[in-house]
């Protein structure tokens, strides 16, 4: 049967209640509340009425789908038993309209079903509870940060998820609002019961609120994502790193002085790193981090370990933008990717033992991409995109790649310069 049954009218409002509006029929049931709230925030609010104001859902007509005229002749028992679950339905206000059978004679029908208040949906669905959870996160917010009703009205279901958390979030921006662009680490926010591992472990949800509460002037608009948190708003954070070796005999002479050898593995932050000028005339960057402490001797050189995308740490080395680069990944589509990021910080990268002869001499060590990319990649040259086509439509071998670390050590040492000479590369 399809005409619709009690179970289906609850359906719909669990529908509406996962969407989210029947809690955020609750934010603005109060209409001295909407004056709280800020110009650009009404101006949301009222585009969005259906959400936000308890008056636009209820009474709320549901969807109703009845029999039609020949059904209601020709099924007239099941109709009746339709009529009669409908009726006997609680909660639910069902209009009738008449209907003339031509042996039954005249008959009452429903023709619409109506819920005619929120408490009484939520009875329905059984979230009362839940609601009044809600309706207390509602009003503590309305309290403290009334710029944030406009965020629970969007966002009910997940601010019903944190509301064990919700008072702590609150202090948080309270917090923000009272220290904008702080100059500390998040370890040194001193509020009670708050540590920095919360903070941390909540970035995302705590950049949404932050970004309704605080003025435009406290905010790096620049920067965005979980991971730009402390940049974001003000806060200082863990330096950026660059790990590297120097390479060769002849590398860096002045390095002596320091300790530093062909052999030592060393890590500065990125800043320092930037002050370095080494004055080399080669910098290789590898994914492999074996490959980056075994990396065979080069005069007036050095090696960067990379670890895959991400070159923010070598974002402001002026004396880089200057130096040749030898970028070494893997043979995949995902390596000819970071060697396409990493021209768009550093236009004179060239790729190194990435190329076809290299990856048909150890046909024997081929593997398998588990999640190739398909993305197109502009900044590839013409060997480099040629390759990376037959990669990615697999036409060499399904999902085909060569791990660096699989290559062998006399191939590298062979593609390497006894001096200060050009290196093989695809491009040459």
């Amino acid at each position: 049967m399809s005409w619709t049954q009690p179970a289906d009218l609850r359906a719909q409002l669990l529908k509406l209640w996962s969407r989210g509006d029947l809690l955020a029929s609750l934010v603005l049931r109060q209409p001295e509340s909407a004056g709280l709230l800020a110009s650009e925030e009404r101006r949301h609010q009222m585009r969005d009425a259906t959400l936000v104001s308890g008056e636009s859902l209820f009474p709320l007509r549901l969807t109703l789908k009845s029999p039609t005229s020949g059904e209601m002749s020709e099924r007239f028992d099941e109709v009746r038993q339709w009529i009669s679950a409908l009726r006997a339905a609680d909660g639910y206000r069902v209009t009738l309209r008449e209907f003339r059978h031509r042996v039954f004679g005249a008959n009452s029908v429903p023709h619409e079903v109506w819920v005619d208040s929120l408490d009484t949906a939520l009875g329905l669905i059984g979230k009362r509870r839940d609601a009044a959870r809600f309706a207390a996160l509602v009003e503590i917010t309305r309290q403290r940060q009334p710029l944030l009703l406009a965020w629970l009205a969007r966002r009910p279901l997940r601010a019903l998820e944190l509301a064990e958390e919700w008072a702590r979030l609150l202090d948080i921006v309270d917090w923000l609002k009272a220290n904008p662009l702080p100059g500390v680490y998040l370890r040194q926010v001193d509020i009670p019961g708050v540590h920095s591992k919360f903070i941390e472990a909540h970035r995302g949800v705590l950049a949404e609120l932050a970004d309704r509460v605080l003025p435009p002037e406290a905010i790096d608009l620049s920067a965005a994502g979980a991971g730009q948190f402390a940049q974001r708003y003000g806060f200082r954070d863990k330096p950026l790193r660059v790990r590297f070796r120097l390479l060769g005999a002849a590398s860096a002479p002045w390095a002596a002085a320091l300790g530093w050898g062909p052999d030592a593995d060393i890590t500065l932050d990125a800043a320092s790193f930037a002050r370095l000028a080494p004055g080399v005339s080669r910098v290789f960057i590898t994914e492999n981090e074996i490959n980056f402490l075994a990396f065979p001797p080069v005069d007036n050189s050095l090696v960067i370990f990379g670890a895959g995308y991400g070159f923010d740490m070598l974002a402001d080395i002026d004396w880089l933008a200057r130096c040749p680069i030898y970028y070494w990944g893997d043979i995949d589509t995902h390596g000819f990717a970071i060697l396409d990021q990493l021209r768009g910080r550093f236009a004179q990268v060239k790729s190194f033992l990435m190329d076809r002869a290299t990856l048909l001499a150890f046909e024997s060590q081929w593997g398998e991409e588990s999640a190739p990319t398909l993305r197109d990649l502009p900044r590839l040259t013409p060997p480099e995109q040629a390759l990376y086509d037959d990669l990615r439509d697999n036409r060499l071998r399904k999902n085909l790649r060569l791990e660096q670390e699989r290559i062998g050590f006399d191939w590298v040492k062979a593609s390497l310069p006894a001096s200060a000479y050009p290196l093989k590369t695809a491009a040459n």
